[in-house]
C-alpha cells in the first residue's frame, strides 16, 4: 500500500509551487504541484470525467486515491 504524504510534505510542495509560479516558471508550477497527491474525491471525478487515459497523462500524484480506492482502482 502506498504511504500518504504528511502535511508538512504537502505544505512544502506547495509553498515550492507557488514560489515557482511567483518567479514566473509555470511549467515548474505544474510539474512541482503534481507531485503532492491529489485527493482521492477529485481523482475519482477527474477519472469520471476525464478518463482514464487522460487522467494517467497527466501526472498527477494519485497515491492517496490508490490508498483509499484500492491499487486496482484505475482499472475498475
Amino acid at each position: 500500500m502506498p504511504q500518504t504524504m504528511t502535511l508538512d510534505e504537502k505544505l512544502a510542495i506547495s509553498m515550492k509551487a507557488c514560489a515557482l509560479y511567483q518567479a514566473g516558471d509555470v511549467e515548474g508550477f505544474s510539474r512541482t504541484i503534481r507531485t503532492a497527491p491529489l485527493p482521492p474525491y477529485l481523482a475519482k471525478i477527474y477519472k469520471e470525467k476525464i478518463g482514464l487515459e487522460q487522467l494517467i497523462k497527466s501526472g498527477w500524484n494519485l497515491s492517496e486515491a490508490e490508498a483509499e480506492f484500492g491499487s486496482d482502482w484505475l482499472a475498475r
